[in-house]
C-alpha cells in the first residue's frame, strides 16, 4: 500500500534528480584545445558519465540517508534526557562549528565568504547542520516545556535566547540562512505555545538586527538599492537579476533542450542559487512546473503528516521540515524572478550542495519516520479494537429467578 511517506521520498528523490541533470548542464563550458568547441554538459563520455561524478555521489549519499532517516524512531530524540540526549550533543557541536567559521584560519573562502569548513578534500557547510538541528532543538524545548510555554521567562525567553545565539552566528556571513532559520524558529515556539504578543518584540528586535546586517556589508546595501531598477548598473549589482530575467524570457514555454542554455554562460552561481533560471530555459515553462509541483507536493503530503501524527514532538519536528522547505524554496524561487532583491540561498534539493542535500534529505527522512509512526500507531489501534471485538463472545442471558 502506497503511504504519504513513499510519495514524499519520491518526490525528493526527483528533485535530487534533476538537481543533478541541472547541475551538470549549468556547469557546462565551452572551448577546447586549440580553440575548438566542446560541451562538457554530461562529461566527455556521454550522459552516463555524470553518474561517476561527486555531484552525483553527493546525490546517492543523501539519498541513503533519507532512507535511514525515514526508519528512525523521531520519538527517541525526545525521551533521551539529560546532557548524554544525541539531541543536545548535536546541537552543541553544530554551533560550536559554526563558531569555528568565524575564527582566522578555521572558515574556509568560498567567493569572498567564510560560510564552510575544510577537512581534508571534505568541505562543509556548518549552517545547513544549525538549520536542520534548530528544527529539533526547538522542537524538543517546545514539547518539554509545553505547561509553561505559555510564560515569558520560563517557556519563551530560554527558546529565544538559543535562536538568537545561532543567527548571531551565522548572519555574518549568511544573512539569508540567519533570517530563515529565526523564522522557522518563531513558527515553531509559536506553535508550541509561545504567547503572540512576545511576536512583536521579536519583530522588532530581528528588524533591527537585519538592517544593522545590511548597513554592515556595502554590497547588501548595493543590492537593495538596484533592486528597483537592475539597469540602472546592468554590469554590477544589477547583473545577476538581469540576466536571470534574460534566461526565463529564452526558455519561453517550450525551453531550449537539455544542454542548450546560452545564459548559463553569463548567470554567476548558475549550478547553485540561481539554477532555476537554468533550469527554465533548457527545460521550458513544462520543467519549472515539474519543480513547483514536486515541491508543492511534498508540503502537502507533510502538512498531512503533521496532521495525522497524535505526538506533539512529531508534530513540531513535522512542521519545522515542511516550514524550512517551503520558506527557503520560496525566497531562492522569489530572488531569481526578481520579486525580492538579490539574495544567496539555495533552492531545496536542486542546487549544487553536497551538505544542503544531504541535510535536506535526512530532515525529509525523518518527517517519513514520522508518517511511519503514525500508520504502525493506527495499525495497533486497529488490530486492538478487532481483537476486542472478535474475541469476546456475547454474553448468555441470564434467569433471576426470584421467591
Amino acid at each position: 500500500m502506497v503511504r504519504s511517506a513513499h510519495i514524499l521520498i519520491a518526490c525528493a528523490a526527483a528533485l535530487l534528480g534533476l538537481g543533478v541533470i541541472m547541475v551538470h548542464s549549468a556547469g557546462s563550458i565551452v572551448g577546447g584545445p586549440d580553440g575548438a568547441v566542446v560541451d562538457t554538459t554530461f562529461g566527455p563520455a556521454g550522459p552516463w558519465s555524470m553518474f561517476a561524478t561527486r555531484t552525483s555521489l553527493y546525490a546517492g549519499v543523501a539519498i541513503v540517508v533519507m532512507l535511514i532517516a525515514s526508519r528512525l524512531n523521531v520519538r527517541q530524540l525526545f525521551t533521551a534526557r539529560g546532557l548524554g540526549s544525541p539531541l543536545l550533543i548535536v546541537l552543541l557541536a553544530a554551533l560550536a562549528l559554526q563558531g569555528m567559521t568565524l575564527v582566522p584560519g578555521f572558515g574556509h573562502e568560498v567567493n569572498g565568504a567564510h560560510r564552510w569548513l575544510k577537512f581534508g578534500p571534505i568541505t562543509f557547510q556548518p549552517s545547513e547542520l544549525v538549520k536542520w538541528v534548530m528544527v529539533l532543538g526547538i522542537a524538543w524545548w517546545c514539547a518539554r516545556r509545553s505547561g509553561v510555554m505559555h510564560k515569558f521567562w520560563a517557556g519563551a525567553v530560554p527558546g529565544l535566547g538559543l535562536v538568537a545565539l545561532a543567527c548571531l552566528l551565522i548572519v555574518d556571513q549568511d544573512l539569508g540562512t540567519a533570517v530563515l532559520v529565526g523564522l522557522v524558529a518563531v513558527v515553531l515556539l509559536i506553535a508550541g505555545g509561545m504567547r503572540l504578543w512576545v511576536l512583536w518584540p521579536v519583530l522588532v528586535l530581528g528588524g533591527v538586527g537585519i538592517v544593522g546586517a545590511i548597513f554592515a556589508a556595502p554590497y547588501r546595501m548595493q543590492r537593495l538599492m538596484i533592486f528597483r531598477d537592475p539597469w540602472v548598473d546592468p554590469q554590477g549589482a544589477g547583473y545577476h537579476p538581469i540576466q536571470s530575467q534574460l534566461a526565463f524570457a529564452e526558455g519561453g514555454v517550450g525551453g531550449s533542450g537539455l544542454g542548450h542554455s546560452v545564459q548559463k554562460y553569463y548567470i554567476p552561481e548558475d549550478t547553485t542559487d540561481f539554477i532555476f533560471p537554468v533550469l527554465t530555459e533548457e527545460l521550458g515553462l513544462a520543467g519549472a512546473a515539474l519543480v513547483i509541483g514536486l515541491f508543492l507536493t511534498i508540503l502537502w503530503i507533510g502538512l498531512g503528516i503533521v496532521r495525522d501524527s497524535k505526538d506533539p514532538f512529531s508534530r513540531l519536528v513535522g512542521l519545522g521540515v515542511i516550514t524550512t522547505l517551503g520558506v527557503q524554496a520560496a525566497i531562492n524561487l522569489a530572488v531569481v524572478t526578481v520579486v525580492v532583491p538579490t539574495k544567496g540561498i539555495a533552492l531545496p534539493l536542486v542546487s549544487n550542495g553536497g551538505t544542503g542535500w544531504i541535510m535536506t534529505a535526512g530532515a525529509l527522512g525523518l518527517l517519513a519516520a514520522i508518517d511511519n509512526a503514525t500508520s504502525m500507531q493506527e495499525a495497533e489501534s486497529v488490530s486492538t479494537d478487532g481483537s476486542d471485538s472478535t474475541d469476546e463472545e456475547p454474553a448468555e442471558p441470564t434467569l433471576r429467578l426470584t421467591g
